[in-house]
Formats: structure tokens, C-alpha cells, sequence
């Protein structure tokens, strides 16, 4: 799971860097910064979700603290 975690924020900062160069290249006039926008929310909804169902199925323990 610690895996799974690590590469969904490796494609979430990916798809932000992404949407960052498409902004200064295209100087706001086209989509592809809004597409790498929505990656971005996709990806984070979907492991916030992976968290959750992790977190109620048990694979994610809960802490000691």
C-alpha cells in the first residue's frame, strides 16, 4: 500500500509540473492546462479514496498516537 501511495503523488506532482509548463508555454490560451488540472483532481480523489477504503478494510492500521 505504502507503494501505491507513493506513486499516486508521484503522478500527482508529475501531472501539476505538467499543467505549470503548459501554462507559461501556451500562455493560457489553450486546454492542456486544464486537462493536467483535472488529472491532477482525478488522482487525488481516487487516493483519497484508496486511503479510506484501506484505512475501512483494514490494510491501513491505525496509529498509536
Amino acid at each position: 500500500m505504502r507503494y501505491v501511495v507513493i506513486a499516486f503523488l508521484v503522478f500527482i506532482v508529475l501531472s501539476l509540473g505538467s499543467a505549470l509548463y503548459y501554462l507559461i508555454r501556451d500562455k493560457g490560451k489553450s486546454e492542456r492546462t486544464v486537462k493536467a488540472l483535472t488529472v491532477r483532481v482525478v488522482l487525488s480523489v481516487t487516493l483519497f479514496a484508496l486511503l479510506m477504503l484501506g484505512h475501512y478494510f483494514g490494510i491501513i492500521p491505525k496509529s498509536g498516537l
